[in-house]
């Protein structure tokens, strides 16, 4: 899973950060999670092609966390997109993409969307990875999101070895769990093959503390969490809705993520030392994302 920071500033940009959006790229799939104002730039400079993009994910309808969906629409329609978009939203996804698609210039038909509205659960589901959404505290109808990888099989060479079975499309069967009959002999795919635990990559983006963030980052490899102010700003952080890095560090702490990477930091902190500083007195494996920054899971 290889994730790329295309945006991580809060509502404003500066000189050095773009609004949220975070690409993700699962073998066949590439995933963008938000879109504020000026992601296909960022996706140019970043060497990413609007047109691989398979599926939309939106947090919340705020401006800096969609303003960009209107320019990647016409930019996927005017490069001749031909797969299906599907983008997935919080309740009113249809009124909204209605208005976008309007203000984008784009006619009936041209584009091929399908809308899915998010509830809380999963909400998209493949043979290798699926996605589950969780309502979170914001100023507006908000979720965070769970990339969760599937378990998979690796084959025991060695064990299989005294049967005289090496490279047969029979091994797929293994790899799935189930039991096989080879020349005459069970092997049970338990003692043929380990069971390796699929990766976990937690996102939340916009939110006040809630019980649900901490569902989020749960046992993850990969916790990626808004952190918009720091501690001294705790007072205008809970009137707006949103974490601050000791609740941020927090979180990683309590749900047991293996590592915390901070985002979405307001434009009044000209530099992150601090904010980094702060957080790791809490929780030790932090990273602050800078704009373009690539991370293997």
């Amino acid at each position: 899973m290889k994730i790329q920071f295309l945006g991580t500033s809060a509502m404003q940009p500066t000189k050095e950060r773009n609004p949220s959006s975070i690409f993700v790229n699962y073998e066949t799939e590439n995933l963008l999670f938000d879109c504020g104002e000026g992601t296909q730039r960022q996706m140019r400079i970043a060497g990413l092609k609007p047109t691989k993009i398979t599926r939309v994910f939106i947090s919340h309808y705020h401006g800096d966390h969609v303003f960009g969906i209107p320019g990647l629409l016409a930019n996927l329609n005017a490069n001749e997109y031909n797969k299906i978009l599907h983008i997935y939203g919080p309740k009113g996804i249809e009124k909204f993409m209605e208005m976008v698609i309007q203000f984008a210039r784009i006619k009936h038909g041209e584009l091929k969307i399908e809308l899915h509205e998010i509830k809380e659960g999963k909400i998209f589901d493949s043979e290798k990875f699926y996605i589950d959404a969780y309502k979170l505290n914001h100023s507006t109808i908000t979720y965070g999101f769970v990339i969760q990888e599937k378990d998979k099989r690796k084959i025991n060479l060695d064990y299989l070895a005294k049967y005289g079975l090496k490279q047969h499309p029979i091994l797929g069967d293994l790899q799935k769990g189930k039991d096989i009959i080879w020349e005459g002999k069970k092997i049970s795919a338990k003692k043929a093959t380990t069971l390796i635990s699929g990766k976990k990559v937690g996102i939340i983006f916009d939110t006040g503390m809630a019980d649900n963030c901490i569902a989020v980052g749960k046992n993850a490899d990969l916790l990626i969490c808004e952190c918009t102010f720091s501690e001294n700003e705790k007072e205008k952080a809970e009137n707006y809705k949103h974490l601050t890095v000791k609740q941020s560090a927090t979180i990683a702490k309590k749900s047991k993520a293996k590592k915390l990477i901070l985002t979405h930091f307001s434009q009044r902190y000209k530099t992150i030392s601090e904010i980094k500083k702060e957080a790791e007195n809490i929780f030790k494996n932090v990273e602050c994302a800078e704009d373009f920054k690539e991370v293997i899971v």
